[in-house]
């Protein structure tokens, strides 16, 4: 006599009552499938949200910007720019912005009472009074030097420097030098320029008045179209010093923040190990599941077995069991996954970003996991005689 073939609905309705029957110890393995796929999916959740905010911030600072700054010479000795570094420049056609800052020889207090030398690694610099909208520079209280205050006493300080000295109130005075100077700004970060956040910046004209500046740019911020970056790049150190192009080093300050998001990127690696080993682990607990399952339904075993069932529909059985418990436990993961990473980057303003590929991979992986768990009881449960299963009750 022929076994009656079971329908793909047969077989998902015995899987389900199996599962039905045993509610806490199916919630308990599927928990830990879901434990797993959920640091998979909040791993790389929070990575793509991370690397959003990253992109959307260079986006709004732009990766145009070039810095131009001395290297060292033939001697080994620290080369200078060129007064007429800057005009030359602004001759490139691409250049849409250019500007300068300077290194000033002093050193910022505040007051006249602070040991010589303890500076709190602050620096001075000069600055023409179109940098901020260069290096996407934003004025955090007080105001940017103009035309009227660049050539008078007047300094602002970087986000770090004001942190620092304590000072943020406009009006404060501060020892630069030999002589006071008045604060009129404090500056936020400037991520493409972190040289500025510990700075003290005076006007070129003043520095040069009150300083002894010497007038020479130690840094060029370039503003290049974003098609023609790398055509301005090519030609910067001949047009900034053409007598020795070999001393002119450039930068991109935006490469430097994509290589630190290139090394959170390792960190990530990591965690996804984890969230992996943590899969494993649930795999283990549906496993074990499963042949406890075995175990305590061999009368219901023998007993198919005796009205007719197949070694192949008791194996289908069980590894449909198997598979539905993996399939609870990688749904509830993703779903858990998703809300773990919305509720991160909402709490730090950051995009929202699930790329579809994890949550495939999550599910997939749980569905894999849940079948290779499955097998050893599925066939051991096919391999038992009817008289043998039938035993046990």
């Amino acid at each position: 006599m022929r076994a009656a073939r079971l329908r793909p609905a047969d077989v998902v309705r015995l899987g389900g009552t199996g599962l039905r029957t045993r509610p806490l110890r199916v919630f308990l393995s599927a928990l830990g499938i879901a434990i797993g796929v959920a640091a998979m999916v909040a791993v790389v959740g929070i990575s793509g949200s991370g690397q959003a905010e990253v992109d959307r911030r260079l986006d709004a600072l732009g990766t145009n910007l070039l810095r131009v700054a001395p290297g060292e010479s033939l001697t080994g000795e620290k080369a200078k720019l060129p007064y007429e570094a800057v005009a030359m420049v602004r001759r490139i056609p691409p250049v849409e912005q250019v500007t300068a800052t300077g290194a000033v020889s002093a050193s910022v207090y505040r007051n006249e009472r602070i040991a010589i030398g303890r500076t709190n690694s602050l620096t001075v610099l000069a600055s023409g009074t179109d940098l901020l909208p260069a290096v996407g520079g934003k004025v955090n209280r007080g105001r940017w030097l103009d035309s009227a205050t660049a050539a008078y006493p007047a300094v602002v300080l970087g986000a770090t420097a004001a942190q620092r000295l304590d000072v943020y109130t406009p009006g404060t005075r501060l020892w630069i030098g030999d002589r006071w100077f008045s604060l009129i700004g404090v500056l936020g970060p400037v991520p493409l320029a972190p040289e500025l956040d510990s700075a003290a910046l005076v006007g070129w004209q003043a520095a040069r008045s009150y300083l002894r500046f010497d007038g020479h740019p130690s840094t060029v911020y370039v503003r290049a179209e974003d098609s023609q970056v790398t055509a301005v790049r090519s030609v910067l150190p001949a047009t900034a010093y053409p007598e020795k192009p070999g001393e002119v080093r450039i930068s991109r300050p935006s490469d430097a923040l994509a290589a630190r998001e290139a090394t959170e990127s390792a960190l990530t690696g990591l965690l996804l190990g984890l969230g992996g080993v943590a899969l494993l682990v649930g795999g283990v607990g549906v496993g074990n599941t499963m042949v406890i399952s075995v175990l305590e339904r061999r009368p219901e075993i023998g007993l198919r077995r005796a009205l007719g069932a197949t070694r192949g529909q008791i194996r289908t059985q069980f590894v449909t069991e198997s598979l539905l418990l993996s399939l609870i436990g990688g749904l509830g993961g993703t779903v858990l996954g998703t809300v773990i990473t919305a509720g991160y980057a909402l709490s730090r303003d950051w995009p929202t970003v699930v790329p579809a590929w994890a949550s495939v991979a999550g599910i997939g992986s749980t569905l894999l996991i849940g079948m290779i768990a499955g097998l050893y009881p599925a066939v051991r449960a096919s391999r038992l005689a009817p008289t043998e299963a039938l035993a046990g009750t």
